[in-house]
């Protein structure tokens, strides 16, 4: 699996602490969430199957 490097939602480099980095709940495919977004719930979709998550 390829280490994703940037926030899924807002594509903001994931590089502070508190971010997350999971597998889609659909394909697997890695997907990343800055603490921002996290804390919104900001919605994220993922770019391989199109499965959105808040």
């Amino acid at each position: 699996m390829v280490k994703v490097e940037f926030c899924t939602s807002c594509g903001v480099r994931l590089k502070e602490t508190g971010f997350v980095r999971f597998p889609c709940p659909s394909c697997d495919t890695e997907l990343g969430r800055c603490v921002s977004c996290r804390q919104q719930s900001n919605m994220y979709e993922c770019k391989k199957c199109g499965f959105v998550g808040p």
